[in-house]
Formats: structure tokens, C-alpha cells, sequence
């Protein structure tokens, strides 16, 4: 009976496991003023940005520092009206933090101009920038005040990249993402370490191209507003999520080395045609990965929040997937590669979150969701993961994803038994009599792959873990 117990328990788990990607939201922080980007500094805080100047500091143990971080408030335009999307927008980290202390912000200004500049951390002080140390390295005319982008990430080769909208209105009526004579509707793609104020990459698929007219600074064009772009943390593909115009909402993805993409924005709105007049052979275009309508499953979607492809240990069945969002619906969506297509998921709605802003990884690879209006901040999880195998276990395992050993450290009892099973319910490994409060298991001879871990008390009580073979 015991046996056929733990069959069942064992197949209703794997039920849960192997079913379409659905992701929770669980409550980490909150207090926060109109939140708008998540950034880690490679340390185990987060750096919360407000729209309205200032960057705060969250800890892991879910502490707010009292003390802001920095406070440009005077420098950055408050948003006047609902359709008005300006002011700090976002944050990035110098890939040598630790040692120069730089870090770079995307705002628009009193005069309604993105700045793209550099600040110092206090040299003192970890939890204080220094406000006097702002250098500017760009400012961009904005026509209108929406579609400002606002993101910025620097890439593994060290270069910084900064995403711009198509300057507003509606319809791109300056026709600025498909023209290379504007940074306006873009990805740029800059050398912060060299130059005055900064240098071109000489990989840049503009530079030096004989055409004075054209931008060096242009990596990749064609895009409406680009609000939230990532680059995968495992094969640097960049991800971008870009707002849509009525109907449609869309993923571009590419590898990082691929330069001078044309994502087809005013020509086409994700997949469908939207204003072809002067535009360029259709087989020139990059088009979306993911799209989804703005009346998919009968919940009004509006606007895409992008996001990242999850390469985190907390949560294996999400590995590999790409976790983005919707502003109007609160819904989280999951994209996931099923070895032919991507297919797309929704979680959700998620209506006390208040207008899902951005996500945001920490060192670990864990991602974080902020609610605009509720000032929340969230961590994403896998919902079909028991909250029981993870915050009430008296044991910790890792690391997950793992190769060829498993460590684990109990704060109780010792367990019976741990076993290992495949995702057919088959027990490929079982290790009894452990005798030590921390643990090193061989795990060489596993096959890529999810397994499941059950750790056996002596009570018979089993608690549930999923590992994942890389």
C-alpha cells in the first residue's frame, strides 16, 4: 500500500510538471512609487527605479533601504497626463561596477528629451550614488511624449545598448523607425570605455558605410517602442519586447551578433500588414517570434511589458522560456520552444498587481515583476511548483540545473532515502543511508533532462524537488 502510495503521489506530481508553462506572482516588496525597471549590480541586491527620478535599494530579505539610492527628481519630467510616458526609465550597470562604480540612466528631461548619462556610487558609501557625477553621453529630441523606449542593457561584449521608440504619436507619422537618419525607433548600440563622449563599435552595421547621412550609432531599426529588451544570459540572443500599434503585440528575437535588423515597424504591426507605402522588400524584414492580439482569449491586452528567458535554478520547468507581460491585462506570458515553434501562454490575470511595468533578474537569474500602480514588486514563479518542496523543507539542494554532482544541506533530521526519477516515473538513482548534515551525491550517469528528486523522511513523510540535467 505504502509503495502504490507513492506511485500515485509521484504520477500526480509529474501530472503537474509536464503540463504547459504556468507561471505565479509571489509578493516580495512593496511601497514603491510608480516603479518602471529592476537591476542587479552583481551583488544580492535590487535596484528599483521610479519614473519619477529616484533608484532605491531592495534587499534579498525583501528591505527597502531608507536611504534612496539616487534622486535625479529635478532633472527628470513628470509624466502630465495618461497617455504621457516619460520620465526615469531606466538602469543599467557598467559590466566593472565593482571596480569603477559607473552606472547609466535613460530619462527624459525638463525639456522633454531622452539623456542617456553616467553616474558614480559614492566612494564611501555602496548604498549612495553620487548625484554631482552625472555625465551625459546623448540627448535625443523627442516630438511627442510616448514611445520613448527607455531601456538600456550592456551585452557581453561590453558595449552599451539603448532602446528607443519611434517618437509617438500614433502610426509613426514621421515615418523615423524605418529612416537611418534618426536615432528614433531603434536599438543603439555604443563603446562607453573610449571616445569623448563615446566611441562606435567598429562592428556597428552602419559605421563608416559612406553615407553621411545614416547613424553610426544604429544597431537595429524598424521598431515602434521597444519598452523592455534583455539579453539571454546563456546565448546572448537579445529579446525584445515591442508595443504594437492596435491590434498586435510583438517578441523579436535575434542573436546578439546579428547586425543591421530591420524589424519592419510602420510596414508591418507583428506580422500584418499596417503602412507599406516606401517600404522595403518584405524578404529584407526581421518579423516577430511571438505576437499575440489585443483580444487573445477574451481578456483586452494593450501593451507588452518584455522581459527574459528565464535561465534561473528555483524554478526548472520555466528554464528556457521567455516570461514577459501585459500592461492591460495583467497577464504573464510564458513563450516556450517546443524543438519546430515557439508557443505562447498566458498566466493570470493577476488584477491586484496594478499594471505589470517590467521584470527584472537578480544575480541568480531568479526574475522579478513590479506593479506600476500598486507599487509592488513580485518574484515569478512556476505555479504548478508545491509551495511546501521549497519554503517549508528542512533541506536545500543544488545547484539546479546540475551536471554531474548534487549537494545538499539538511537543517533537521536526516532522510531515509532520496531517489531520483525520470519523467516516465522509472527510479534512475537512489542514495540511502546518508549520515551527514551536508551531502554530495553523484548524479554523472543522468541524461539531460527534468527529473524528479524525492527526498524520504524517516517519518515516510516525501517531500519534491525538480532537478534539471543540462
Amino acid at each position: 500500500m505504502k509503495k502504490l502510495f507513492l506511485f500515485l503521489t509521484l504520477l500526480c506530481y509529474l501530472t503537474l510538471i509536464t503540463a504547459q508553462p504556468e507561471v505565479a506572482l509571489n509578493a516580495f516588496a512593496s511601497g514603491f512609487f510608480s516603479p518602471v525597471a529592476i537591476e542587479n549590480a552583481g551583488d544580492d541586491r535590487l535596484f528599483i527605479v521610479e519614473r519619477d527620478g529616484r533608484i532605491k535599494i531592495l534587499n534579498e530579505d525583501g528591505t527597502v533601504n531608507p536611504t534612496v539610492f539616487l534622486n535625479i527628481d529635478s532633472q527628470v519630467i513628470n509624466p502630465t497626463a495618461g497617455g504621457d510616458e516619460r520620465g526615469l526609465l531606466g538602469l543599467a550597470f557598467h559590466p566593472n561596477y565593482s571596480g569603477n562604480g559607473f552606472f547609466y540612466v535613460n530619462y527624459i528631461n525638463n525639456s522633454g528629451n531622452t539623456v542617456i548619462s553616467r553616474f558614480m556610487v559614492d566612494t564611501l558609501d555602496p548604498n549612495i550614488a553620487d548625484p554631482n557625477s552625472e555625465t551625459i553621453f546623448l540627448t535625443i529630441a523627442q516630438p511627442f511624449s510616448n514611445h520613448n523606449g527607455g531601456d538600456l542593457n550592456f551585452g557581453s561584449d561590453g558595449y552599451l545598448y539603448i532602446a528607443m521608440g519611434d517618437g509617438g504619436s500614433g502610426g509613426d507619422p514621421g515615418n523615423r523607425a524605418q529612416s537611418l537618419n534618426t536615432l528614433l525607433g531603434k536599438i543603439l548600440r555604443i563603446d562607453v570605455d573610449t571616445g569623448s563622449p563615446y566611441g562606435i563599435p567598429s562592428d556597428n552595421p552602419f559605421f563608416n558605410d559612406g553615407d553621411d547621412m545614416t547613424l553610426d550609432e544604429i544597431w537595429a531599426y524598424g521598431l515602434r517602442n521597444p519598452w523592455r529588451f534583455s539579453f539571454d544570459s546563456l546565448t546572448d540572443d537579445i529579446w525584445i519586447g515591442d508595443v504594437g500599434q492596435g491590434l498586435f503585440e510583438e517578441i523579436d528575437m535575434a542573436a546578439s551578433d546579428a547586425a543591421g535588423l530591420n524589424y519592419g515597424w510602420r510596414c508591418y504591426e507583428g506580422n500584418a500588414t499596417f503602412n507599406t507605402g516606401g517600404c522595403p522588400d518584405i524578404s529584407t524584414l526581421t518579423f516577430p517570434v511571438g505576437v499575440y492580439s489585443h483580444n487573445n482569449d477574451g481578456l483586452f491586452k494593450c501593451s507588452i511589458t518584455g522581459g527574459f528567458r528565464y535561465r534561473g535554478s528555483e524554478n526548472p520547468n520555466l528554464y528556457g522560456t521567455y516570461i514577459f507581460a501585459d500592461v492591460c491585462s495583467d497577464e504573464v506570458g510564458v513563450l516556450e520552444y517546443d524543438g519546430n515553434i515557439w508557443q505562447m501562454f498566458f498566466s493570470g490575470p493577476f488584477n491586484s498587481v496594478g499594471s505589470i511595468s517590467t521584470f527584472g533578474e537578480d544575480m541568480n537569474g531568479e526574475i522579478y515583476a513590479a506593479g506600476l500602480t500598486s507599487g509592488n514588486i513580485y518574484q515569478v514563479v512556476d505555479a504548478n511548483l508545491s509551495v511546501d518542496s521549497f519554503e517549508n523543507s528542512t533541506f536545500k539542494m543544488f545547484p539546479n540545473p546540475a551536471n554531474n554532482k548534487l549537494h545538499f544541506s539538511f537543517s533537521g533530521q536526516f532522510p531515509a532515502k532520496i531517489q531520483i526519477y525520470d519523467l516516465q516515473g522509472k527510479l534512475s538513482l537512489l542514495f540511502e543511508d546518508l549520515i551527514d548534515s551536508r551531502s554530495t551525491l553523484p548524479i554523472g550517469s543522468l541524461t539531460q533532462g527534468m527529473y524528479i528528486v524525492a527526498v524520504v523522511g524517516n517519518d515516510d513523510q516525501i517531500t519534491y524537488k525538480k532537478l534539471l540535467i543540462n
